[in-house]
This record gives C-alpha cells, structure tokens and sequence, in this order.
C-alpha cells in the first residue's frame, strides 16, 4: 500500500516583501556548513512552486519552519503565511521563529497565535542555550507557556548537545520536542557517526522527543541511498516508528537531489516497517504533531 506523506519542514520565502529579511538567502552569503546553495535560490518560493514540485510524490500537506531570518518582528512571517493559506492547492501549517529567551517571547507567541495555522517554534538560539549548560529563567518560562498552548518546540540540535537536550526534555516532559535533520550531522567519518549515534541513541530514551528524518543528504550533497541508511535507521530504531516523522527540508535540499527522489529515498527506508509502523511514519504522526488532521 502507497501511504500519503506529511512533509514536516518546508521553508516558503519572498525576496522582495517589503518587510520580511532572509540573511541565508542574501546573493553573498555562503553557507557555514553547507557552502555554496546558490542553486536553490530565487525571489519567491511559496505553496504553488512547491506544490509544482511535490504533487506527483503523494504528498498531502507540509509544515513550514521558520525561514524568514534577519526579519524584525517574526510575526510579520506568519501573518504572510496565513494570507498564503486563502489560496493554497495543499494544507499547511506553521513553525515560526519566537525569540524564547527575551522579555518580548510572550508578545510573539501571542501574535502568531492569532493564525490559525500557527502549531509551533523554532529558535537557532535553543542550541547556544543548550551548550551554555546554563539555565535561563526566560527561556525555560517560555517552554513552560509553549507547554500550556499546546504548541511543538522544533529543536535545532547537534550531538554534542543532545544530553543537555535529554535533560531540557526531561524538565519539561508534557513539552512536545522534534528533533530537526535527525541532529544535522556536519561530518560522515565512521568516528563522527559513532558520536552521532550514541547521542542519538541517547535522546532517544525521552518519550516525548520526536526524530525529524529531514535534510539527510545536506552534508553528504553527492551521497547514494547506502551512505544515507545508515543515519536513517539509527533514528527509526532509537525513536521508533510511533515517534519519528518525514521532512524534505525543501527547498534547500534541492541542492541534493530532486523532490520525488528524496520522498523516494524516506519511502525506501519506511519499506523496512510494517505497514502499520509504516503509516505512523509517513504521515499519522505527523498530522497529531502538527495539528494538519484537522484539515489546516
């Protein structure tokens, strides 16, 4: 049986909105990790090129993340966003930027709150948190609110902090916490793997941790599916089935390969499951999480 698949973590963007800014898309800036992704730049991706590109792959609905950044107000991002849902061919919803350590977090989770489509937050400032091994009061404040409005917290983390992720996650159990890129790997040598994976294995253990299976070939650009499988199995057997879920990390990752070969690649690492465990993966959980089984 061909399972539907929920795409947890695309990024829409406009280069000439007269508000939003987009530093990672700026004509001289050169990825630190990534390096030149000049081929997947234009002035606009929004739901109508993406869906051009994802229509044929059996995909039903997205989650974009956070993408405007540089921008002054994050809010400004889902308020464009939700204008874009009027006319969208496909359902999405929306994982916005809130600056969770600041004075000004509350302001921003109320005012993306006022969409609709508004299910959850990333801050690039998590994982300096995390490394800090300190505990900040706002920060954790933040987590504490996010947990009351029921709101995803997508996690930006690396291995060497993923015990300090474990231990956030353990403070803050009713928190639903996803781990974006299955923790980015930067390097593919047989020593980073063995660290990966045993952080991996690690965070694992916190049930209310989901593994987002995304961006698997950023660091690995010229990869075949055998390099990959490895990192993907990993995840599906320390998080299991029940709690990992799919993202084409588009359209960054079109730097990579293209859409339908990189749904293909998570399709063949599902065909390992039953069909049961198969289903959770590609989209049931992905719709609870994200809250696209209501029909966003």
């Amino acid at each position: 049986m061909v399972h539907p698949i929920v795409d947890t973590h695309v990024h829409f963007f406009d280069l000439q909105h007269p508000v939003l800014k987009y530093v990672w898309l700026e004509p001289d800036f050169v990825h630190p990790d990534l390096g030149n992704i000049d081929a997947m730049k234009s002035l606009r991706y929004d739901i109508d090129a993406l869906w051009a590109e994802a229509r044929f792959a059996d995909v039903e609905s997205f989650v974009h993340v956070q993408a405007a950044i540089g921008t002054e107000d994050p809010v400004d991002e889902t308020t464009w966003l939700t204008e874009m849902h009027e006319s969208a061919p496909a359902p999405f919803t929306i994982v916005a930027h809130t600056d969770l350590g600041t004075d000004d977090a509350m302001r921003q989770l109320d005012g993306h709150g006022a969409s609709p489509y508004f299910v959850g937050v990333r801050d690039f400032a998590s994982e300096p948190y995390l490394a800090s091994g300190e505990t900040h009061a706002q920060f954790e404040a933040s987590l504490v609110e996010m947990t009351k409005r029921g709101l995803v917290f997508d996690l930006d983390c690396g291995w060497p902090n993923m015990a300090a992720a474990r231990a956030l996650a353990e403070r803050h159990p009713d928190l639903q916490i996803v781990l974006e890129h299955i923790g980015f790997p930067r390097r593919r040598d047989d020593e980073y793997f063995a660290s990966w994976r045993e952080g991996i294995r690690d965070l694992g253990q916190a049930p209310n941790v989901i593994c987002k299976i995304s961006g698997v070939g950023m660091t690995d650009q010229r990869g075949e599916y055998a390099d990959f499988e490895p990192w993907m199995m990993t995840c599906l057997e320390a998080f299991g089935a029940d709690r990992s879920v799919v993202g084409s990390n588009w359209p960054l990752d079109r730097i990579v390969s293209s859409y339908d070969a990189i749904m293909a690649i998570y399709r063949k690492a599902a065909s390992t499951l039953s069909d049961a465990e198969q289903a959770a993966f590609l989209f049931e959980n992905a719709r609870r999480i994200y809250r696209l089984d209501s029909g966003a």
